[in-house]
Order: C-alpha cells, then sequence, then structure tokens
C-alpha cells in the first residue's frame, strides 16, 4: 500500500503518485493506491481486455468499448482496469438496483479504498407541475432519504479528500449539485493549539448546516458541554464522531470515537468538518442573490404585464416576493433550488454543478450497460424542460428556474475526460466514437454462446412441443417468447392441453405471483415459462436449455439486434443452450444475430480446445442457486431497504404508513423491471414491518 501525503502542484503529486497528474490540486489528499482484493486472478481474455483498455486510456484515448457477453466477468475485468490505471473512478449505471449490485460488488474488490455510492435521494417525489387544459396546479411533495443523502455527502467527501474513489451512480449524477468550490472553501478548520472562539465556532458550523443539539448527538448535529464540543458529522461512514477538548480557549484534544460505546479510536492533530448539505452559500452571497432574483422579477412582471398576462404577473410576484423575504429572513425558502442559477451567479443557460465537478480533470468514466445509460443520459434536459416552461409561462416561477436542471447531453460530454463503454451490445455510436473496441468472449466457465436455428412459423407449434419435450427428459427447462399478452395466454392453454407443466407472466400477473412462477421454473415444478420480453439484462436462468421466439422477423424493439443478442445471451447459462427463432424472413436483425452468434462460439470452441476445457453447467442444485440468488437480492435491495427503515420512525403511524408506501412502490418497480427476487426480498421487509408494528 502506498500513502502519502501533498500540497502544492504537479510535482509534488507525481512523486507522490507516480503517474502524470493535473495542476490544479493544491489541497492536501490521502493517497492510497486501488488494489483489488480477490481470490481470482484474470483468466480467459479477461487479460488481455485489462491490458488494452487500461494501454489505451494511459495514452490518452478518450472513448472506448469494453464489448462483453454475458457471463464473461466485465465487473471484475473493470475492477482490474481501475487498480491498472490508478484514477479516481466514475461508474454509471442506467438503474438503482444495478448501481447497488456493482456497488456492493466493488465495495468487495477494493475494501481498502473509498467506493461510495451516488444515487437520487428521494423515497418519493412528486415535481412541481402545471396543466393548462385543466387550470391544474400541482405543488412538489417529495420525501427526502436521510440515508441515501448520507451516502451522497460521502461522496463528495471522499473526493475531496483523497484520490483512490470510485463513485457507482445513476443519471441522478447530472443533476444540480452544490458549487463545489464553495462546498470545500465553507468547511470549518481546527487545529490542537490553536486559540478557539467558541461562540464563532459555534456559528462557523450553523452556517454549514449543522444543528445544535445538547440532548441527542444525530448526524449533523454538534453539542457543547462545558469545555467539551462533539460534533457528527452527516458524511461519515461508520458510526464515529469528533471531539473536542478545550483548557480555556485553546484546543487541547482532538480525537475521534464512536458514538455508541464512546470509546475513543484515535488522536487527531487536526479536523476539519465539511457542509453538512450540499447547497451550502455564504451569507452575503445570498443577501446579493435575493438582489438579481428581484430584478428578474421586475422584468418578468413587466413582460407578463405588457402581454396582457395580469393574473400571471401577479401571481408570480406574489409567490417570488414571499420566497425572497423568507431567504433574507432564514436563509431558504421553499423551492430554493428554482433559484439556484441567481444565487451561484450562473450567467443564463449556463450549466449547473453536478458531480461530475467535484472529480478531477483527469478521472476515468465507466459507462454499465452503455446502449441503455447513455439514450438516458441524452433524455433527461429535455423532459425537465418541457414540464418547467409551462410553470414559467404561467406565472409559477421565473425564467431563470431553468437553470435548476441535469446537464445535456453535450455538457455532460464536455466534462467527460476518458471513457469506457461496458455493454455486451454497444449502439453504433458507441463503436464509431470509440478508437478500439475490445471484445471480452471468453467465458471462466468455458460455457459457449448457444446454437441458433432459424425455422418456418408454419408447424412452429408441434415443432416447439417436441423441443421442449425432449428437454424434459434431460430435467432442463425451457423459455418461449412471444410479441402479446394474448397469445402467450392462448400458447399457454394449448400446451397445458397437451399435459406439459406451463404457465405465463406479463405485466398484468400481480407481483408476488411473479416470483412464485419464476422460482416454480427453477425448482421444476413447471418445465416452460412463456412471456413477452423475459430475458432482459441480468436474469440468470442455468436451468433453461432451450428458448423459442415466435415471430422473430417482425420489426420492432423485441425483436431488434440489440434485444435478440441479449436474449440469446441468456441462454448461454446452460452447456446445452439452444435458441430457436421462428421466422419466415431473415431480417437484418436475425442475420446480424447468428452471425455475431456463430462467430463467437467459433472463438469459444477454439480456445476451449487449445486449453483442454471442457464447459459444464453450473453444478450447483437448483436450491442452492435459489438460496445464493435469493441472498445477493436481499443484499442488494437492503442497500435501499434499510436506507429507507432508517429514515423512518416506524412507531409513528403516518411515517409507518408513508414508508410502507414507499416500499410496496419500488416492490413493483422491481417487479415491472422483472427483478423478481429483489421483489420478493422487499415483500418480506414489508410484512415484517406490519407484524411487528402492525400495517396502519
Amino acid at each position: 500500500m502506498k500513502l502519502a501525503f501533498f500540497q502544492g502542484g504537479a510535482d509534488s503529486l507525481d512523486e507522490a503518485w507516480g503517474e502524470t497528474s493535473p495542476s490544479f490540486f493544491c489541497y492536501t489528499f490521502l493517497m492510497r493506491k486501488f488494489q483489488v482484493v480477490s481470490p481470482y486472478q484474470p483468466s480467459g481474455d479477461q487479460g488481455e481486455a485489462i491490458e488494452k483498455l487500461s494501454s489505451g486510456f494511459l495514452k490518452g484515448d478518450r472513448f472506448q468499448t469494453l464489448k462483453g457477453v454475458t457471463g464473461s466477468g466485465k465487473t471484475f475485468t473493470m475492477a482490474k482496469i481501475i487498480e491498472k490505471v490508478q484514477r479516481p473512478t466514475l461508474i454509471i449505471s442506467h438503474n438503482k438496483t444495478l448501481s447497488a449490485q456493482l456497488f456492493r460488488e466493488f465495495k468487495s474488490f477494493f475494501p481498502n479504498n473509498a467506493v461510495e455510492y451516488f444515487v437520487s435521494y428521494y423515497d418519493y417525489y412528486q415535481p412541481e407541475a402545471y396543466v393548462p387544459a385543466r387550470d391544474l396546479y400541482i405543488e412538489k411533495d417529495a420525501s427526502i432519504n436521510d440515508e441515501i443523502d448520507k451516502l451522497r455527502l460521502a461522496a463528495t467527501y471522499s473526493l475531496m479528500e483523497r484520490r483512490d474513489v470510485i463513485v457507482v451512480a445513476t443519471v441522478s449524477c447530472i443533476y444540480g449539485l452544490g458549487m463545489p468550490d464553495l462546498y470545500k472553501d465553507m468547511r470549518v478548520h481546527i487545529e490542537k493549539g490553536e486559540l478557539l472562539d467558541l461562540r464563532k465556532f459555534e456559528r462557523d458550523l450553523a452556517s454549514i448546516q449543522y444543528q445544535r443539539n445538547d440532548m441527542v448527538l444525530d448526524r449533523g448535529n454538534f453539542r457543547v458541554r462545558g469545555d467539551v464540543i462533539e460534533v457528527y458529522p452527516p458524511y461519515m461512514e461508520t458510526d464515529t464522531a469528533y471531539r473536542i477538548e478545550l483548557d480555556f480557549d485553546e484546543v487541547a484534544r482532538i480525537s475521534r470515537f464512536n458514538v455508541l460505546n464512546r470509546a475513543t479510536e484515535e488522536e487527531l492533530d487536526e479536523m476539519q468538518f465539511y457542509p453538512a448539505k450540499h447547497f451550502v452559500v455564504p451569507h452575503e452571497t445570498l443577501v446579493s442573490a435575493t438582489e438579481r432574483i428581484q430584478k428578474e422579477l421586475e422584468e418578468r412582471v413587466e413582460t407578463l404585464q405588457a402581454a396582457g398576462k395580469m393574473i400571471e404577473a401577479e401571481r408570480l410576484k406574489t409567490r417570488t416576493t414571499y420566497d425572497i423575504e423568507m431567504m433574507k429572513e432564514m436563509g431558504y425558502c421553499s423551492g430554493i433550488e428554482n433559484y439556484s442559477g441567481p444565487i451561484s451567479g450562473r450567467k443564463t443557460g449556463e450549466p449547473p454543478a453536478t458531480l461530475l465537478h467535484y472529480f478531477p480533470d483527469d478521472f476515468l468514466c465507466l459507462i454499465d450497460e452503455a446502449h441503455v445509460t447513455v439514450p438516458q443520459i441524452g433524455a433527461m434536459y429535455e423532459g425537465d424542460r418541457s414540464r418547467k416552461q409551462n410553470l414559467i409561462d404561467f406565472g409559477f416561477r421565473l425564467p431563470s428556474a431553468l437553470d435548476n436542471r441535469p446537464l445535456k447531453a453535450d455538457e455532460f460530454w464536455k466534462k467527460m475526460n476518458q471513457v469506457i463503454y461496458v455493454t455486451a451490445t454497444p449502439r453504433d455510436e458507441e463503436i464509431k466514437q470509440s478508437t478500439q473496441v475490445v471484445e471480452q468472449i471468453i467465458r471462466p466457465t468455458g460455457l459457449l454462446d448457444p446454437i441458433i436455428d432459424v425455422r418456418p412459423s408454419e408447424g412452429q407449434m408441434e415443432d416447439i412441443y417436441k423441443e421442449v419435450k425432449a428437454r424434459i427428459e434431460k430435467g432442463e427447462r425451457s423459455l418461449i417468447l412471444t410479441l402479446t399478452k394474448k397469445m402467450a395466454e392462448d400458447l399457454t392453454d394449448y400446451l397445458l392441453g397437451l399435459n406439459l407443466k406451463v404457465k405465463y407472466i406479463h405485466s398484468e400477473i400481480d407481483t408476488f405471483e411473479r416470483v412464485e412462477i419464476l422460482k416454480s421454473l427453477r425448482v421444476g415444478e413447471i418445465d416452460v415459462l412463456i412471456g413477452i420480453n423475459l430475458l432482459r439484462e441480468g436474469i440468470d436462468l442455468p436451468e433453461v436449455s432451450f428458448i423459442a421466439i415466435l415471430d422473430a422477423d417482425k420489426i420492432g424493439f423485441l425483436r431488434s439486434t440489440t434485444s435478440l443478442i441479449q436474449i440469446v445471451g441468456r441462454a448461454a447459462r446452460n452447456e446445452n443452450g439452444m435458441v430457436v427463432m421462428y421466422a419466415d424472413n431473415l431480417t437484418p436483425a436475425i442475420k446480424e444475430t447468428v452471425s455475431e452468434t456463430k462467430r463467437r462460439r467459433e472463438i469459444q470452441q477454439k480456445y476451449n480446445e487449445e486449453h483442454g476445457i471442457t464447459p459444464h453447467t453450473v453444478s450447483k442444485a437448483v436450491q442452492d442457486i435459489l438460496v445464493r440468488q435469493q441472498a445477493n437480492a436481499e443484499e442488494e435491495a437492503e442497500i435501499e431497504l434499510g436506507v429507507l427503515k432508517k429514515s423512518a420512525n416506524l412507531f409513528d403511524p403516518k411515517q409507518r404508513k408513508k414508508l410502507i408506501e414507499a416500499l410496496k412502490k419500488q416492490m413493483s418497480e422491481y417487479a415491472d423491471r422483472l427483478e423478481y427476487e429483489q421483489a420478493a426480498a422487499v415483500r418480506d421487509q414489508i410484512q415484517e414491518i406490519e407484524r411487528t408494528y402492525g400495517g396502519k
């Protein structure tokens, strides 16, 4: 392990870090090298992928792509790349569930480094909106999760203090955050031996949103007992706070202690406290901001009145004047984020500060499941703008409210230093951008991509029946993909009439029933499962050896090249994996999928032959697989579920009801994404709360 401290420019950082480093760092960093802790070593073509992508990064390639097949160990490759390049890293995923899974995995890979989690901190969020057709104003309603807020603060704190930081985030990282310069400049520093004005120190802590509570020391609070001050920063990962002991006016001792058992953990010579909230602004800045807001209000009211919109002008004047008074008196107002442009002094149209602005310029960005995540990034701005424009046009908000927004796509890419796309199915856009597309085709298990057979639709039912019966004799399972709910139901009735054990899944199936159906397939209670979009990213069904795709030649998202390749990849969990596409025409999507799968399979076969590898399906009993997956799912869900539970007083009926509603909403979201184990974990949590505290 390599530890060093530095202050100054590039020379001292180069000496401490051993790599070419930026010159703008001017405050102390904790330097610790990234080190992967794992019993496994790179296998197959992982080593080659790690070497190529790392070399490309270090020589300055801005965009690269890791094109890895399902089950090839892309996450481990990502970890080894980080270890190789030794740069602060942002990993962006397209949903909270996958982010939680990645967070857990990277935590285990890097136990000695800072691995942080940055997702939206809303348990529930109803944005402010106005519907002109119904003259309906919808007020903002949100429930902020304090525990996730702590994790977000921990992420920015780590980025301020050290270089060995990995942040796993969703696309919420492109939304406005407090300005990093203010966040850094407003920290409160204290040293052993200095003379301390206690009253000023209290005011300084209050100015960065710490609250004094002499009875209970909680996160974001401080208390004063005689000559002893205790401060509990909200961004601490463990239950540790800081104690400052005075000898008259001199700081005699600074120590870190455990809040639960009060035991001292470390003696310190100095300490600095970062703000308890991301949105902190000095009082003088806020006062000057209200003057800018007042000027904008007067100009906007004149514009509305000139257009004959008297009601809108009066509405805007009343609402904004009230907000200005609240900011002057209290330093805050409801919806203060809508004034983030004037408060930060940004010009109209300038991008807001986001998590990306907390990273040093030389960071690495890994975009997981890039074929889904990148389009999400581009779509965020337009959806946000259309909603706010109505609020502005009808006198609910000032035009500067448009500056409280996510980054536009071009602004996002300007902040990116170097990017590695990670996906099994990169889009043309990612491929064209990349200086190199590195493939990871070999699975550590030796399993091959499945055989694909394209057959005519005539006689497909009889053919499917024959294939399914052959799998049943081997103790294997089958999946059938249709395009419509009705077809799924009709096909189920047909196969039931042939004495097969079969069920269907689609969006109208109850959440709990979906979980049980999927489990019954795994344990062999049913042999065939029929659905529409069963095989999305991440689902693992090693018992399934046969997949039938009906109407494979239809044009649309469910039969696009990306979707077909993803489906085929799911059949690669079984050594006897086979996919049959029923089609009367060979569409470009079918041709490309068949060609790509054949190419991969040949490479995998050749590798196995050269290395004497015989592929085998995971040999664990089905029940063992279920237990492992359920445990993993519960662990993933616990990251969010624990956060939800900690933020609510379960003895308060109102808070308990709100928590249960939030959990049910989360459960439904998991089920809608076909993430059944996570849904079941949430269901169990709901039942536990209702059993222990009551359901109302």
